[in-house]
């Protein structure tokens, strides 16, 4: 019985081994398969290992020979570079210490000569002899009467020359004042002329554009309370409806006031610090006709003057115009537009002063233009003007008559003409800037030799 028992269960573990074996040889193909995989994975490495291995010792075998590649320098147009920044802080960087030493220099050789008492007395030396700031009252109140507008531009030059003892700087800055009434009154004849012609159609209607306030059609708008909101608005161009701002920005305007007492003082200390004895040193070079001696003087004289004008640039053009605009709700603040950007020079000229822009193109360039004037034609007699206002704002002052503020201007033709047509991009850019600030200082020089040498060197 034992042995057959044990048989039975000898002969029965083998089946319940085979069963296990079935199920272990199951359950180790179930866990074996992993494993193969992993082998498999392994296996693949291998096959690749000897494939990768050459690649990475070639690229680190180039790497140490060869250390080039095709490619452009950073200063090249051609590298796409445009990243300057650094150069630019490098240039004010030097534009500072430059000028703080030419300031230290002219402070240690002839010491401090700001005084704006000198110039509130230049004006209260004599009250009765003042730029006819009467007239400018008059002229303003007579705007509605006059007829002929040669009247507003010549009897002011005429009333200024009658003056003997008026000063150059007070005769220059009446002239302005008529200058501008002139251009304003011919702007409000040429509107309300305009009107007229088409007072029965219905383009009036369109003409008035978007405002904020009630619409104002002719001949509405010929009132006393229209005609000087006119005259003191920052604009030269008339319109019935003008854009107006809904409020007044109480500290926007005080800003602007502090830069323009800030900026006005600034410009007068460089005056007298540093322009009035470049100006004076530079008598003798130009009476002894020395050409080098008149280069140097030349060329010393344009940092001041041209830091001058971008001072003037900002405090007329960004302060004062807006500081008006803002106590009269003027709405269009466009008074000038990004002309150091400028790459040739008609662009300076229409972007740095737009209401005179604006005028010489609405009064004078297209209606040209309408009656069939040639573009180059219409351009040149636009400069051609502004060259007679450039001058007639300069000799009549001065007292005399020299032409190099005309002929500075009407330079400006060719000049135009060479930049436009073979230099482009920072190129023209460059010759603009360079026309700045050397032409300017040219045309002071002549006009304060001219005048001492007129009033002083021929009296003596």
């Amino acid at each position: 019985m034992t042995r057959r028992t044990r048989r039975t269960t000898i002969c029965a573990t083998p089946a319940g081994a085979n069963s296990k074996q079935a199920n272990g040889s199951a359950g180790e193909k179930t866990s074996s398969q992993p494993s193969h995989s992993n082998r498999k994975v392994k296996e693949e490495k291998r096959v690749h290992e000897p494939v990768t291995t050459p690649r990475k010792e070639r690229s680190k075998t180039s790497e140490r020979f060869s250390c080039h590649v095709l490619q452009e320098s950073l200063l090249s147009s051609a590298s796409g570079y445009s990243n300057y920044r650094g150069i630019l802080n490098w240039c004010v960087v030097m534009l500072v210490l430059c000028n703080a030493r030419l300031f230290l220099e002219n402070l240690i050789k002839y010491g401090i000569l700001v005084d704006p008492i000198q110039v509130v007395s230049l004006f209260l030396k004599d009250p009765y002899n003042w730029p006819a700031s009467c007239l400018i009252i008059e002229t303003t109140g007579t705007f509605l009467y006059l007829v002929n507008l040669t009247t507003l531009l010549f009897f002011p030059s005429a009333t200024v020359l009658m003056l003997t003892s008026i000063t150059p700087v007070g005769g220059a800055f009446a002239l302005c004042v008529y200058t501008i009434l002139f251009m304003k009154l011919y702007s409000y004849k040429d509107v309300n002329m305009w009107c007229r012609e088409i007072r029965h159609t219905k383009a009036l209607a369109q003409s008035n554009g978007s405002a904020v306030h009630a619409h104002v059609s002719y001949p509405g708008n010929l009132t006393h309370r229209d005609i000087y909101y006119f005259v003191f608005a920052p604009t030269l161009c008339y319109e019935l409806n003008f854009p107006r701002s809904p409020r007044i920005r109480k500290s926007f305007l005080l800003r602007r006031l502090f830069e323009m007492l800030f900026f006005i003082q600034l410009q007068i200390g460089l005056v007298q610090q540093w322009m009035v004895p470049t100006i004076q040193n530079s008598m003798k070079p130009f009476q002894d006709m020395d050409f080098s001696r008149m280069i140097e003087r030349m060329l010393k004289l344009a940092v001041p003057n041209h830091l001058i004008w971008l001072i003037f640039f900002y405090w007329f053009f960004h302060s004062s115009m807006n500081f008006v605009a803002e106590l009269m709700r003027f709405g269009d603040r466009e008074f000038y537009q990004d002309w150091w950007n400028s790459e040739t020079v008609t662009y300076f000229w229409s972007n740095w002063n737009i209401p005179v822009h604006k005028w010489c193109l609405r009064h004078f360039y297209k209606p040209l233009m309408g009656r069939g004037v040639n573009k180059w034609v219409a351009q040149t007699a636009i400069f051609l003007v502004s060259a007679f206002f450039h001058e007639y704002l300069v000799s009549v002052p001065l007292k005399m008559f020299r032409l190099w503020a005309f002929m500075g201007m009407m330079s400006q033709i060719p000049l135009a003409w060479f930049v436009g047509r073979f230099l482009r991009g920072n190129y023209g850019n460059a010759a603009v800037w360079i026309s700045l600030i050397i032409g300017q200082p040219i045309a002071v020089l002549m006009y304060v030799h001219d005048f001492y040498v007129l009033h002083y060197v021929s009296q003596s």
